[in-house]
């Protein structure tokens, strides 16, 4: 397994679904992150150099946030709405949709006690 971005990545999978177990990257972010380090979609991480490997948590690293920051900073934007006690900071204090979706019939996992 190799570890980046304090994520372990599985040595079976191809590289762009093993990119998308770091927290902030989507299928979309994968693949523009393949095409910019000229891998290509059949790779898989085992398969990897290790200038590849170092070239892509350089590129990670230096160009994107990611994993831990990234989480830091949307729990400090949640607290931030709470503090100012904002509309969408007391939706998120009640465990409710945030974003103005209806809650009669949905929103079951939102409200899915914790």
């Amino acid at each position: 397994m190799v570890y980046i971005l304090h994520t372990y990545l599985k040595n079976r999978q191809k590289v762009i679904i093993a990119l998308q177990d770091i927290y902030g990257i989507g299928s979309t972010l994968a693949e523009k992150i393949c095409d910019h380090l000229g891998l290509n979609d059949q790779v898989k991480i085992h398969q990897l150099t290790n200038l590849q490997l170092d070239q892509l948590t350089r590129l990670l690293s230096h160009n994107y946030f990611l994993g831990s920051p990234l989480k830091r900073s949307v729990r400090s934007n949640i607290e931030r709405l709470i503090r100012i006690s904002s509309y969408r900071g007391f939706r998120h204090t009640q465990r409710l949709p945030a974003r103005g979706q209806r809650t009669s019939t949905n929103a079951q996992t939102c409200r899915r006690i914790k």
